[in-house]
């Protein structure tokens, strides 16, 4: 077992679906240019209110990466 060290990063992601699909949302566009993504852990779950209904999620998370040798 190697040793790792991490970079982290704080993404929001948003849905109008719910909060795992903003949560999807937020690591998928951040594969497009981040490598070696390992955890994530969730810091803030909030929403937009529309009419009386909750119209999007907003959910704040901070991801993890090991660094490149």
């Amino acid at each position: 077992m190697s040793n790792h060290i991490y970079k982290h990063i704080e993404l929001t992601g948003t849905s109008t679906t719910s909060i795992e699909d903003a949560i999807q949302n937020a690591v998928a566009r951040a594969a497009k240019t981040v490598r070696n993504m390992r955890w994530m852990q969730v810091l803030e779950t909030r929403g937009h209110i529309d009419q009386g209904k909750v119209d999007q999620w907003q959910v704040t998370i901070k991801v993890g990466f090991t660094l490149e040798e």
